[in-house]
């Protein structure tokens, strides 16, 4: 007679644990942020044939050509934002929802736009799904942002541009901090810090990282 070993691997409670380990050992801190993270449940934002690899810490492809961010670059970017609970947040870049879901637990308000329909409209679903009530999507080109309903406390851009967008800067409020990559290279881009001061913004440089560009346009998709 032989005794089934119990996989941990499939032991959510374990799985969970190792996600965080795994943010906390990338750099990721603030209990804010970690315990967003551990409600929002990336599995929900990661499918196909993919679906297994959603709590390892790497970048996973997604509908329209598009990635999902690797969990600690999500974890260390909201943590640079430093999201208050009475912040009303605008994110560029919806991509899977996983970032502005993770937002909406810090926020009182977050507002995603994306160049695809198709991903706004499966995002607009999980988020339906989760519960998450403060969160309006729509499709915009990204990088005019959305000045209807501007101004942001924070911005996150979730796609790289060669310099910070002029639209975007002019739609933080005083104060506000916004922090998105820079540099159209693959190789070359650096995550960014920008915060909109009295006197104009203050700009400090984070850490390599690596994105899709933001591209200008609404998509055919």
């Amino acid at each position: 007679m032989t005794t089934e070993v119990p996989d941990h691997d499939d032991d959510p409670a374990e799985r969970k644990m190792r996600f965080l380990f795994a943010l906390r050992s990338r750099g990721v801190t603030d209990s804010r942020v970690l315990t967003a993270m551990e409600r929002i449940d990336r599995g929900r934002f990661v499918k196909n044939i993919f679906s297994d690899r959603a709590y390892e810490d790497m970048p996973l492809p997604i509908s329209c050509g598009q990635t999902i961010s690797q969990p600690s670059v999500v974890g260390l970017m909201t943590q640079a934002l430093a999201v208050q609970p009475r912040d009303v947040v605008l994110e560029v870049g919806t991509g899977s929802g996983y970032q502005a879901a993770i937002l909406s637990l810090l926020a009182r308000r977050v507002y995603t736009v994306d160049r695809h329909r198709r991903l706004v409209r499966e995002a607009v679903d999980l988020f339906r799904d989760l519960g998450l009530n403060n969160i309006t999507a729509v499709t915009r080109d990204g990088s005019f942002g959305l000045p209807e309903q501007a101004p942001f406390d924070r911005i996150l851009v979730t796609a790289a541009a060669e310099d910070p967008p002029g639209p975007l800067l002019a739609q933080l409020k005083p104060g506000g901090v916004m922090v998105l990559p820079v540099g159209q290279s693959d190789a070359v881009q650096s995550l960014i810090k920008v915060t909109r001061t009295d006197q104009g913004f203050d700009y400090e440089e984070l850490r390599p990282v690596r994105f899709v560009p933001l591209v200008e346009g609404i998509a055919s998709e």
